[in-house]
């Protein structure tokens, strides 16, 4: 129960934070904010999002099912924590005071850099379930990042927009990008390690299959006539 209260209630302020951004995207008052659908497509290219959206899936199922498993859930779920840790570590050391954010706009900041990372790593911390990270599961794990830097770089260089200043072209060149780009990807190899090493040696596992009972053989009820066997037999003796 605790398990299904704290990842409900994860759920939920993810749900809410992206309900807020998604209709700031949608009224953006300012002029060189684009159509509609451009302010989507650039919302959605966001890291933060995509960790979010996998985090919000990911904290739903463990919400309805505390022990939930399977090898696609495995690669979701740890895609979730990855991803969201790393959002948490790359806004509060680079990206952390370079916009103002005020009313709804930072109440939605405050649930995807703030308090989704700390509380999704907390809560597997905690409750697990476990062990679910492997090494095919590392590996698969690897393949949504890898899209999400190949879309990035390909996405810029045709519309000369990047999410994020680390990752812009125009300003710092591709091999500084690579750079950069390369950075995020080992912080991501050393955290898959650790929570990999931590997995099977924290409690918060699933309940263990318990072993198969060997079925008890019924012991023959004694008759009357036993029993009065056994009497006549005591009485001979006294």
């Amino acid at each position: 129960m605790k398990s299904r209260i704290w990842h409900g209630t994860l759920a939920g302020i993810v749900l809410a934070s992206l309900i807020i951004q998604l209709t700031l995207t949608a009224t953006d008052p300012a002029p060189d904010a684009g159509p509609a659908v451009t302010r989507f497509v650039n919302l959605f290219s966001y890291f933060t999002i995509q960790s979010n959206l996998l985090l919000l899936v990911a904290v739903t199922g463990l919400a309805l099912d505390p022990h939930r498993d399977g090898r696609l859930w495995r690669v979701i779920r740890l895609d979730a924590l990855l991803g969201i840790v790393i959002t948490g570590i790359v806004y509060a050391t680079i990206l952390a005071g370079q916009v103002e954010l005020t009313g709804a706009a930072r109440l939605s900041n405050f649930g995807f850099h703030y308090f989704a990372p700390w509380a999704a790593l907390l809560g597997w911390l905690l409750f697990g379930p476990r062990p679910r990270i492997d090494g095919r599961t590392l590996a698969w794990a690897a393949v949504w990042p890898a899209l999400w830097i190949g879309y990035t770089l390909a996405h810029g260089a045709v519309t000369d927009w990047y999410p994020y200043p680390f990752s812009d072209v125009v300003a710092l060149g591709y091999p500084a990008v690579l750079v950069n780009l390369g950075a995020v990807v080992v912080i991501a190899v050393v955290i898959g390690a650790i929570l990999r090493l931590l997995d099977p040696r924290l409690p918060g596992g699933s309940p263990a299959v318990p072993a198969a009972e060997t079925p008890a053989v019924p012991q023959p009820r004694p008759s009357a006539d036993s029993s009065t066997e056994v009497e006549t037999s005591a009485d001979r003796q006294r």
